[in-house]
C-alpha cells in the first residue's frame, strides 16, 4: 500500500507537473519548427468531427484537446515509470 507521501507526490505529478510538461513540450516542438498542423493534430481531428456534426468549435477547443493529449501521454509515461520501479 502507498504511503501517503507517495500518494501526494503522484497527485503533484499527474495535476501539476503532466499539464505544464505538455504545454512545454508543445511550445517546444513549435520552436523547433514543427509543423503547426501535426503538433496539434489531435485538436484538429476533434474540431473536424464536431464540424461534421454541424457544431462550430473554436480555435481554443483544438488547444485544449492537444494539451490534454499530451497530457495523457505524461500519465501514460508515469505510470509505466512507476510500475516498472516498483516492480524491482
Amino acid at each position: 500500500m502507498p504511503s501517503r507521501s507517495d500518494r501526494i507526490l503522484t497527485l503533484v505529478a499527474l495535476f501539476v507537473v503532466a499539464p505544464i510538461g505538455a504545454a512545454i513540450v508543445i511550445s517546444v516542438l513549435l520552436l523547433f519548427g514543427a509543423k503547426p498542423h501535426l503538433v496539434f493534430l489531435p485538436g484538429f481531428a476533434v474540431r473536424a468531427k464536431l464540424a461534421a456534426l454541424g457544431l462550430h468549435a473554436p480555435n481554443a477547443v483544438g488547444v485544449l484537446v492537444t494539451l490534454i493529449a499530451w497530457w495523457v501521454v505524461f500519465v501514460i509515461v508515469w505510470v509505466s515509470v512507476r510500475r516498472l520501479w516498483s516492480a524491482r
